[in-house]
């Protein structure tokens, strides 16, 4: 009998654009996010959902073995760039910022956390990116770095 390597790494990633620039309109959003889901599949990566903001995106995706979450950031971000560029979905270069945020999630939290990312547009009436964000770092017990840090 052989060994497989298996895992259930449920992981919430969050990445933006540079400068935290509003460069995605909802129909340029929609047909980004449809890519980054087709891509993902063709990629041999799970995901569960993703949502693309204005300024950001969220992915909930099972982290296979075969990739470390450096490497799926890669993909995600790189792909995405290149496809809205070649596509024209914006005048001038679109461009992913530097960095992310992975964030472990409970396999029984994986619903929650699908709602919550599926409910970006209403959560976001509410409470700004950058609000959102610190509050993922607080919440997971990391030390919030200032841009000038």
């Amino acid at each position: 009998m052989s060994t497989h390597s298996y895992s259930r790494l449920w992981t919430h990633l969050v990445w933006e654009t540079l400068d935290r620039a509003p460069l995605l309109d909802k129909p340029a959003a929609a047909r980004a996010s449809t890519f980054l889901n087709d891509y993902a599949l063709e990629k041999g990566i799970y995901m569960k959902i993703n949502y693309f903001n204005a300024e950001h995106t969220h992915a909930l995706i099972d982290l296979p073995t075969r990739y470390s979450i450096e490497e799926v950031i890669k993909l995600f971000k790189g792909g995405s760039s290149h496809w809205i560029n070649h596509n024209g979905l914006l005048k001038g270069r679109f461009a992913w910022g530097v960095g992310y945020g992975a964030f472990s999630v409970s396999h029984s939290e994986v619903s929650r956390v699908a709602n919550y990312i599926a409910n970006q547009e209403e959560h976001h009436r509410t409470r700004t990116y950058s609000e959102e964000y610190q509050l993922f770092i607080k919440r997971y017990g990391l030390e919030w770095q200032s841009e000038t840090t």
